[in-house]
C-alpha cells in the first residue's frame, strides 16, 4: 500500500454504495479514512454506471428515484469526480490485473493514473502492485 497519509481516496463501487447505505460493512480504518476532514474523495463514472446496473438489476434497491437518488448523494457527499481520459483507457489494458472485469481495470487505471489510493474490499484488486491500495478487511 502506498502512502495514506495522503489522503486522496478513488472509492470502489461497493465501497461508495457501503459507505451511504450499508455502513457496517465498513472497516473502522477505512470509515476513519472517509470521515477524515483532510481526505479528499474521488467517485469514477464507471461506479455510478455500476450502480445503475445493479439498480437495473435489482440487486440494489433505492428507496428513491434513481436520478434523484444520485443527485442528493451528491450534493450531501462531495466527491471529486474522476475523468475518464484517453490515458486512463490506455492504462486500463495494462493495468496488471488478474482478470478482465472493465469496471476494475478502468477503477484501477484511474487510481494509478491519479495517483490515487482506492479503497475496496475486492482481493482481486488489493494484490496488485501497479496502485495503491486502502483494503477493508
Amino acid at each position: 500500500m502506498g502512502d495514506a497519509s495522503r489522503l486522496r481516496f478513488l472509492l470502489d463501487t461497493h465501497i461508495w454504495i457501503w459507505s451511504l447505505l450499508e455502513p457496517e460493512h465498513l472497516t473502522r480504518k477505512v470509515r476513519k479514512a472517509l470521515e477524515s476532514e483532510g481526505s479528499e474523495l474521488w467517485l469514477s463514472p464507471i461506479s455510478v454506471w455500476e450502480m445503475l446496473i445493479l439498480v437495473d438489476k435489482r440487486r440494489l434497491t433505492l428507496n428513491i428515484e434513481t436520478d434523484e437518488w444520485l443527485k442528493q448523494v451528491m450534493q450531501n457527499v462531495p466527491m471529486r469526480e474522476a475523468p475518464i481520459t484517453i490515458e486512463i483507457a490506455r492504462l486500463s489494458r495494462t493495468v496488471s490485473l488478474a482478470h478482465q472485469d472493465p469496471a476494475d481495470r478502468f477503477l484501477a487505471a484511474t487510481a494509478m493514473h491519479l495517483d490515487l489510493t482506492l479503497i475496496t474490499a475486492d482481493p482481486r484488486l488489493m494484490d496488485s502492485r501497479d496502485f495503491s491500495v486502502l483494503p477493508n478487511k
